[in-house]
């Protein structure tokens, strides 16, 4: 699939959204004018009243968007937590990925729900793996209801703004940036 972060004009919202873009190498636009909308929910902050405001805005406006979940380093709330607490506050969310921790509980890698694969950035550079049984096994139930989620949704259900998926951001190690471009890539654009 080519690259068409460049033509979506994306709306980043929240804490550190300068930093967010510049890891993904975009201009942020407007709410009002962009063609998606990336929400930063900090997992140390929660959710604040004015992340609120823009949600519904966003669906006001029929905007696809994407809660990218920060902080996630720093805090008792974990990734799984923080998604649940999105989903009540603002609409239901999706999980694509889950994070992995190594031993120490750094967050090192992301789970593909989709295809079972591990994404492992703990050493310098990104090395993807079949996960293995004891994952598979812990991440059958969230695999089974993401699976489901976006079946049910249809074909296209984050481009129509109906499916909106939760993506962890690790900020230092840049986990999540490119799951994010994923996302963008399926917005269409008029050229």
């Amino acid at each position: 699939m080519p690259d068409l972060i460049s033509e979506v004009k994306v709306a980043i919202l929240g804490a550190k959204s300068g930093l967010l873009a510049q890891q993904m190498g975009v201009v942020p636009f407007d709410l009002d004018l962009a063609d998606v909308a990336i929400f930063i929910v900090s997992a140390n902050h929660g959710i604040i009243s004015a992340d609120l405001e823009e949600w519904r805005r966003a669906r006001e406006l029929y905007i696809p968007s994407i809660v990218a979940i920060s902080d996630l380093t720093a805090s008792e709330i974990d990734f799984e937590d923080m998604s649940a607490i999105a989903t009540k506050m603002l609409d239901p969310v999706v999980t694509p990925y889950l994070v992995l921790h190594s031993d120490s509980g750094s967050p090192v890698a992301l789970i593909d729900l989709e295809t079972l694969k591990v994404l492992d950035y703990s050493k310098s550079l990104l090395v993807i793996r079949d996960a293995d049984a004891e994952h598979i096994d812990l991440v059958n139930e969230f695999r089974l209801e993401y699976l489901e989620a976006v079946q049910d949704a249809g074909e296209d259900s984050f481009a129509a703004g109906l499916l909106f998926p939760a993506l962890p951001w690790i900020e230092d190690r840049q986990i999540g940036v490119e799951q994010i471009k994923s996302y963008l890539n399926q917005i269409p654009v008029i050229r």
